[in-house]
C-alpha cells in the first residue's frame, strides 16, 4: 500500500491553510493543519510529518523561531521545511534559509509552484540508491547506512548537507561552481537559487565540526573538499 506523504501546514490564517490542504488532498498529500506554534509541537510530538509548510508571521514564536527550533532537535532536524511568506527580498531568504529552511515560497504563490517545490525537498530527502563508501581525510561516508564520522566519531548530517557532502567527498581536490553543486547535488533546481548553496555549506560545515575545516571556499570559483586543507 503506497505511503501517503504528511504535510504539517503551520497557518495562523484559515482561508489560507484551508486552500492549501484542499490542493494538497487533491494531489495525493495528507495535509495537517496548525494555527500556532504550540499547536505544530503536539502534531509533531505524535507523528512527525514528512515536510513542514511553515509560515513566517505567526502568533506567538515566528516561523524563524521554529525553524531554528526544530532543526536543533535531533527528532526533528531531517524533516523538510518550507518557509511561506510574504517577504521577498534577499535578506529575508537568506534569514529564513540560515534558519533552517530547505526551500522558501513568496505569498502569492500558484498551486503548481508549492505543489513542485514539496516534491523536490521531498526528493532530496529521499535515500539515493548507492552503497559506496568513501573516506577523506580522517573522513569518512558510508552510503550503505547513511553514516558519518571523523576521527572515529559518528557526525549527525540533515539529508541535504548528506549528498552535498557525498558528492564533494566522491570528487575531492575539485573546484565546484554553485551551478555545478546545484545540477549534480539538487537535480531540481528550477526553483533554486545559487545562495541556497551557500547556506547548506555553512551548514554542513558546522555539522562537520573540526572536519569543518575540509570543505574549502576558492574564491571566484565555488567550493572544495580537500584532505589537507590550508592552515588558518
Amino acid at each position: 500500500m503506497k505511503t501517503v506523504p504528511r504535510v504539517l501546514v503551520v497557518e495562523d490564517e484559515p482561508a489560507i491553510a484551508e486552500l492549501v490542504a484542499v490542493n494538497l488532498r487533491h494531489n495525493g498529500f495528507q495535509p495537517i493543519w496548525a494555527a500556532d506554534g504550540d499547536a505544530a509541537q503536539r502534531e509533531l510530538d505524535a507523528v512527525l510529518p514528512d515536510v513542514i509548510l511553515l509560515d513566517w508571521m505567526l502568533p506567538g514564536h515566528s516561523g524563524l523561531q521554529l525553524a531554528k527550533k526544530w532543526r536543533s532537535s535531533a527528532r526533528t532536524k531531517a524533516i523538510p521545511i518550507l518557509m511561506i511568506t510574504a517577504r521577498g527580498d534577499e535578506p529575508d531568504k537568506i534569514a529564513g534559509l540560515d534558519a533552517g529552511a530547505d526551500d522558501y515560497i513568496t505569498k502569492p504563490f500558484s498551486t503548481q509552484e508549492l505543489l513542485a517545490r514539496i516534491r523536490a525537498v521531498l526528493r532530496r530527502r529521499a535515500p539515493e540508491a548507492v552503497n559506496d563508501s568513501v573516506a577523506v581525510g580522517g573522513l569518512v561516508l558510508d552510503a550503505a547506512t547513511h553514516r558519518i564520522s571523523f576521527q572515529n566519531q559518528e557526525l549527525k548530517l540533515g539529508p541535504t548537507e548528506f549528498k552535498l557532502l557525498h558528492y564533494l567527498m566522491k570528487h575531492v581536490e575539485r573546484v565546484h561552481s554553485r551551478g555545478q553543486l546545484l545540477d549534480k547535488v539538487w537535480g531540481d533546481h528550477v526553483f533554486i537559487e545559487e545562495r541556497t548553496v551557500d547556506v547548506h555549506v555553512k551548514r554542513l560545515r558546522e555539522a562537520l565540526g573540526p572536519a569543518g575545516a575540509l570543505v574549502e571556499t576558492v574564491r571566484g570559483a565555488g567550493y572544495r573538499l580537500t584532505a589537507h586543507p590550508r592552515s588558518q
